[in-house]
C-alpha cells in the first residue's frame, strides 16, 4: 500500500530515526612487527561518527558503490556479546547483513584476536580493479599488533593491506589523498542517515523502467536497514518522491520484501516496512531498487 505524508509515514521515518544508536607458517628468526599508521588516514577520519558516515572520509572518490555493516549494531538486535554462541545463524537469517565479516573463513589463523573484533565493515566498488577495495573497523579494546602480525603474514584477505593502528582500521590499499575521497562529496555526505545495521550508498542512477513517469534526475542514493525498516535517502529539494516510490509497486519481488511505503519530500525520504531483512539488503547490493531509476 502507498500514501503520501501522513500519520502512517511519521510512524516509518520516525522510528528509523529513532534506530540510533588454522596457524601461518612459523620463522623462527622473524622479528615482531610494529603496528603502523597509515598517514593519510588519521586527518581525516572521524571515529566519534557514526560509521557510514566515518568511512566516507576512506572511500576512494573514483568508487561508484558502498556498503557498510555494522556488526555492532546487529549485535544489539539481539543483546549478543562478540563471540556470542549463535549468533551468526541468527544474524544470517535475519538481518540485512550487506557482508558477513571477510574474517570469518580465516578465524583459526588469527592469533590475539577474533573476527568479532570487527565492530563493522565496508566495502566500495568501481568501474575498475583500482576502484574496488574494503576497510575494517575494529573495536578499541582490540590488540592492533596481532592485527598487524597477521597482515604481515599474510592471513586471508590481510595479505597486503595497511594498518592505522591508532584508529583501529584496516584498509585493502594505501588511501587516496584526502581531498580524492567520499568525504569531499557533500551530495554523497547529506545522504546519509542516522546510524543502522547497514547502509548502501551509490553514485549516480540505476537503469530500469520509468513506467512513463516524469522523474527529476537523481545523482546518487542511500538506503539504510534497521531491524525492520529500510530508508532510503535521495537527496532534498525533489518534487517526484512519490512517484519514485510507487515504481515498485507492479514488480512482486520487490513488493514482497518492501511494504508500505511512505515518502517525505521535505527530508528526501522513503520508507518502507521490510517483510525480509536479508532479501531487501541483497535486493541493493544486486541493484534491484525501482526508486533509483535514471530518469528519461
Amino acid at each position: 500500500m502507498t500514501k503520501r505524508w501522513g500519520m502512517g509515514l511519521i510512524a516509518v521515518l520516525a522510528l528509523t530515526a529513532s534506530t540510533v544508536t588454522g596457524c601461518g607458517s612459523h620463522h623462527e628468526a622473524t622479528p615482531e612487527p610494529t603496528p603502523t599508521v597509515s598517514a593519510s588516514a588519521a586527518p581525516a577520519f572521524d571515529p566519534s561518527l557514526p560509521p557510514a558516515r566515518a568511512v566516507l572520509a576512506l572511500v576512494p572518490q573514483d568508487a561508484t558503490a558502498l556498503s557498510v555493516t555494522d556488526f555492532d549494531q546487529v549485535r544489539a538486535q539481539y543483546g549478543a556479546e562478540p563471540g556470542a554462541p549463535g549468533f551468526w545463524s541468527q544474524a544470517l537469517k535475519h538481518s540485512p547483513l550487506l557482508s558477513t565479516d571477510m574474517l570469518r573463513p580465516v578465524a583459526r589463523q588469527l592469533h590475539g584476536f577474533t573476527p568479532d573484533d570487527v565492530s563493522w565493515e565496508a566495502r566500495y566498488s568501481g568501474s575498475g580493479s583500482k576502484s574496488d577495495g574494503w576497510i575494517l573497523g575494529f573495536s578499541r579494546t582490540t590488540d592492533m599488533a596481532a592485527v598487524q602480525k597477521a597482515v604481515a603474514a599474510g592471513v586471508g584477505p590481510l595479505g597486503g593491506a595497511t594498518v592505522d593502528a591508532a584508529h583501529h582500521l584496516v584498509t585493502s590499499t594505501a588511501l587516496a589523498p584526502t581531498e580524492h575521497r567520499w568525504s569531499q562529496l557533500p551530495g554523497i555526505v547529506a545522504l546519509i542517515g542516522p546510524e543502522q545495521q547497514s547502509t548502501y550508498v551509490a553514485r549516480g542512477c540505476l537503469a530500469g523502467d520509468t513506467q512513463g513517469q516524469r522523474l527529476q534526475p537523481l545523482d546518487g542514493y542511500a538506503v539504510s536497514f534497521g531491524e525492520t525498516l529500510a530508508t532510503a535517502y535521495l537527496g532534498t529539494g525533489r518534487d517526484d518522491l512519490f512517484l519514485r516510490m510507487r515504481l515498485g509497486d507492479k514488480m512482486p519481488a520487490f513488493t514482497r520484501v518492501f511494504t508500505h511505503g511512505a515518502s517525505d519530500p521535505s527530508t528526501g525520504r522513503i520508507g518502507f516496512t521490510m517483510t525480509d531483512p536479508v532479501d531487501a539488503a541483497q535486493q541493493a547490493l544486486r541493484s534491484k531498487l525501482p526508486f533509483a531509476v535514471c530518469a528519461d
